[in-house]
């Protein structure tokens, strides 16, 4: 605890503080002494000992936010090399790698930009922190808090992802210009190179395209934010022309035309929840009538990119055929863009529009479904799409494949569209996609249909859905037409259901039977897209220490060297997940370097492979299963959904734009009796809020006893298993067992009666009896304690196996002493609500549950409505008679001692979980 936060405190409550947190991790017992001690502090002058923990907690808060800018700084390699002089030996690799020119024309890598629940910080906080990273002395104030005001919108998110897509533009065109600066070095010929558009690393987005579990985006939305795509590549451009003195060039006034047009394309466009008729006739008017002049694809400019080139000087011509390079590798947007939705969506479309109404999850029934569906491909009729054909489709798949119609048609015809397909599991899924698209108009060459392998079931069986597809005449055409085969890979639902080590395993071996059936089916000449969708936390399969490491942790060399000696292209696609992944794009430094290690990733390719771990393929299957067999017995235990479900999605903020899990307004508490009724990122967020990673950890112990010798030899000498291991070492320094215990002990209503015969006056006997009844109707100690024992038993274990592994830091464990603490407080706080008889079924019961599953807003508001602070003025009003009957001071006093402190309290949770979510670097 900084000497600044301390002098603040009172002596007796920071004084022991600072010394628990010292033997926090040598005292099994002094996580709950410092629990009770802080309680019993705040017993005694209320206001002035919460104020004082306010400052610990943000104290610590900042400390850790300090740290975790060093890690970013330190992540994306600011620390080893300028950024600049990384960009121009990365170049020249680069361009001694390629035997000809053209060679470079052709991507190697894409930065995608996703979003989702990841917002967890204000964004004043998000620049704050990339500053800081590029610039360790940045001066970091002290703030009241670090959350956000509101959970962000989607316009409001796709505004940051522009942003962090601008400045990794900016990078690229550093990139772009080193890249031409070493062509003419080594190509001297201008004849060579002059029409060479290097474009080995590319940008992508799918903010506002992505529409896997989400109805609140509408298909004008999708529109509106390409328009904005294209209107923001066309006014970058207009101003590269500008500086370079072209501004009354032919090709400066055709790009001003095009903006113009689009700019009155977007104003036309509805926004809102719902559209008219009369408003999408409008607009589609508005749309049509101004494509020609608003460009339909980026080729259209070359010839005047050409023309311009001839007035300019040196210099300036460089810089023109770097905003060239730029332009036409990205098309008529400022990044390409991934649509997305889920499998199921595609099934329903099948069956309404062809009658198949097998289950393609039964393997009895597929062989039919794949047979009728190459029928319907071989007797295809496309039918004519229009904007009233949008406006009345009822089927949210076909909206989608003809929103993409829409755009191809008069948007951008030049630039393909990823359509990725969520819970793929049938090669079934991927024929009836290729049908869609077909129908509605779109070629071969403009769609790129990949399935998102991240079910454990979808990345067990990934090679029998492909080979499904590959039997088909129809499918390997298309790939043919297409001339790549792209494949995602998820790192976030796969992790919480089989966990992340075991994940990671089952996506490369998926990825090395990809190849053996492109071999197979004569398909070497069609190039693969590897995109993995992941976070920045290691809950989502990010390594934790460096990206560079990332990159080599998702494409590992094993899969590379073999790519190589097959001759299969490959471009390898990472995300950028929302708050935490756009900082890796935060300022202009950061950007550039992050950059630079992504093409420093394919300059760089593995000379050969070395590593003891694909010797030992029996240990490999082996622990690895282990880790995925006991992992899904711990998601199907009704422990841990008891454990996730107790404080839920309540121990943090509403983060993004996409719901964490269903809720409503009334007083019902919102139960989780499995953890697939949360989305992956909140789940992940709630396990780190817990002090337990489950999600990484659960399953190691048990995997390492089962061969300790082979673990610890291959812990050392293995670089493919140490960087799984980094996971778990990451894991392990931000998990305690003893934080886990308290959670169980705090749920358990023997707690509260030990404390009630325990208590001194009746008053306090009473409020422990009334929580324990509370936790006794919830029932989370049904379950939860045989849960905790089977998490226990593996820790044991893994322990064992490894006993150097991390633990968790001291000032860390404190910040969870002071939330348990903080939740004895608001729990206690809740048994002074006055009590009141039912009204419309809402009970002084159902408040109090509420309070114990930590819903303090939602509690809050009900309990404004029940106790009015005033009550309503009526001193203008003349009733006739005299009446001074009623209290008009309303409940003031009920706000003051009882609703305003649970605020306050719930406040200061909500920033001990920032300064949690700071210590471990990322969210979820």
């Amino acid at each position: 605890m900084s000497d600044r936060a301390s002098s603040r405190l009172d002596t007796s409550l920071s004084t022991y503080i600072e010394n628990m947190s010292s033997h926090l991790n040598q005292d099994r017992d002094g996580l709950s002494k410092l629990i009770t001690q802080i309680g019993n502090s705040l017993d005694h002058n209320e206001a002035e000992k919460i104020s004082q923990l306010e400052d610990i907690v943000r104290s610590i808060r900042d400390e850790y936010f300090i740290q975790r800018a060093n890690h970013l700084r330190q992540y994306v390699g600011l620390e080893d090399q300028a950024p600049e002089e990384r960009l121009k030996a990365v170049a020249k690799a680069l361009v001694n790698q390629k035997s000809t020119p053209d060679l470079l024309t052709i991507p190697e890598i894409a930065a995608v930009f996703t979003a989702h629940p990841t917002f967890a910080l204000s964004d004043n906080v998000y620049a704050l922190l990339a500053e800081r990273a590029s610039n360790p002395q940045t001066h970091i104030p002290t703030l009241k808090t670090h959350r956000r005001s509101g959970a962000p919108t989607l316009a409001h998110e796709q505004s940051l992802a522009l942003a962090a897509i601008l400045r990794g533009r900016d990078a690229l065109d550093d990139l772009t210009l080193a890249l031409l600066k070493e062509m003419e070095s080594r190509w001297p010929d201008t004849k060579t190179t002059e029409n060479i558009d290097p474009s080995p690393v590319i940008l992508a987005s799918w903010v506002g395209f992505d529409t896997d579990g989400r109805n609140d985006i509408g298909w004008w939305d999708t529109i509106r934010i390409r328009l904005e795509l294209k209107q923001t590549q066309l006014e970058r451009l207009e101003t590269g022309l500008k500086n370079i003195g072209l501004n009354e060039s032919a090709l400066a006034m055709r790009i001003r035309r095009a903006i113009e047009a689009v700019r009155t394309q977007h104003a036309a466009c509805p926004s809102g929840k719902d559209a008219t008729p009369e408003d999408i006739n409008s607009f589609a008017q508005v749309l049509i009538s101004h494509r020609e002049q608003a460009l339909l694809d980026a080729k259209e400019l070359i010839p005047l990119f050409h023309d311009a080139s001839h007035t300019l000087n040196t210099e300036q011509a460089l810089t023109l055929r770097v905003l060239r390079a730029g332009f036409m590798s990205h098309g008529l947007g400022i990044a390409h863009i991934h649509t997305r939705l889920n499998a199921a969506q595609i099934y329903n479309v099948a069956r309404t529009r062809l009658g198949l109404t097998d289950d393609p999850a039964l393997p009895s029934r597929r062989r039919v479904l794949l047979a009728r569906i190459d029928d319907a491909l071989s007797n295809l009729t496309p039918k004519d799409v229009n904007f009233g054909s949008l406006l009345v489709e009822p089927a949210s798949a076909t909206r989608l494949m003809m929103t993409m119609a829409q755009i191809l048609k008069h948007i951008d015809s030049g630039s393909p569209i990823r359509f990725l397909i969520a819970e793929t599991e049938s090669g079934y899924t991927l024929l009836a996609t290729l049908w869609l698209a077909r129908l509605f108009g779109i070629k071969d060459h403009q769609i790129e249909i990949s399935p998102l392998f991240e079910t454990e079931s979808a990345l067990e069986n990934g090679e029998v859905i492909l080979e499904e597809a590959f039997h088909s005449p129809h499918w390997r055409d298309y790939l043919r037409a297409n001339g790549r085969l792209s494949l995602q890979f998820g790192y976030s639902d796969s992790g919480r259901y089989v966990g992340q080590l075991a994940a990671t395993n089952l996506v490369e071996r998926l990825r090395m039977r990809t190849l053996a059936l492109l071999k197979e089916h004569d398909l070497e000449d069609v190039s693969l897209t590897l995109f993995d969708t992941h976070g920045e936390s290691i809950g989502r399969g990010a390594h934790p220490f460096s990206l560079r490491q990332r990159l080599d942790y998702f494409s590992p060399a094993r899969t590379r060297l073999a790519l190589q000696k097959a001759g299969i292209g490959c471009r390898v696609e990472t995300a950028f997940q929302g708050g935490d992944g756009y900082t890796l794009f935060g300022t202009k430094e950061i950007a550039a370097s992050t950059i630079a290690t992504l093409a420093e990733h394919i300059a760089h390719p593995p000379q050969k492979l070395n590593d003891p771990i694909y010797e030992r393929p029996d240990f490999a299957a082996d622990f690895f299963s282990t880790i995925a067999l006991d992992m899904s017995a711990l998601v199907d235990d009704p422990g841990y959904a008891a454990l996730l479900s107790a404080f839920g999605p309540s121990l943090i903020d509403k983060t993004g734009s996409r719901p964490s899990a269903r809720q409503s307004d009334a007083a019902t508490v919102t139960r989780i009796t499995h953890p697939s009724q949360l989305r992956a990122i909140p789940n992940n967020a709630i396990l780190q809020q817990l002090g337990w990673w489950a999600n990484v950890l659960h399953g190691l112990g048990n995997a390492a006893q089962r061969h300790p010798e082979t673990f610890e030899q291959l812990v050392n000498s293995s670089p493919r298993f140490r960087e799984a291991m980094d996971f778990a070492r990451k894991a392990l320094a931000h998990s305690d067992l003893e934080v886990l215990r308290a959670t169980i002990r705090q749920l358990d209503p023997g707690t509260w009666l030990d404390r009630a015969s325990l208590a001194t006056d009746e008053e306090a006997r009473q409020h422990f009896l009334t929580i324990s009844r509370g936790l006794e109707n919830l029932r989370f100690w049904t379950s939860a304690p045989a849960m905790f024992r089977r998490i226990q038993t593996d820790h044991i274990a893994l322990r064992a196996a490894w006993p150097d592994a991390p633990h968790m830091e001291s000032h860390e464990k404190l910040l969870h002493g002071i939330r348990f603490a903080l939740i004895d407080r608001l729990w206690v706080l809740s048994t002074n609500i006055p009590y009141f008889g039912p009204r419309n079924n809402l009970t002084r019961e159902a408040i109090t549950n509420l309070i114990l599953c930590l819903d303090i807003p939602r509690a809050l508001r009900l309990l404004d409505d029940l106790f009015p602070i005033t009550a309503l003025n009526i001193t203008n009003y003349d009733f006739g008679e005299l009446g001074n009957a009623s209290d008009a001071d309303g409940f003031a006093r009920e706000h003051t001692e009882i609703f305003q402190p649970l605020k306050r309290y719930f406040d200061l949770l909500r920033e001990v979980g920032i300064a949690i979510m700071h210590a471990n670097q990322a969210f979820g």
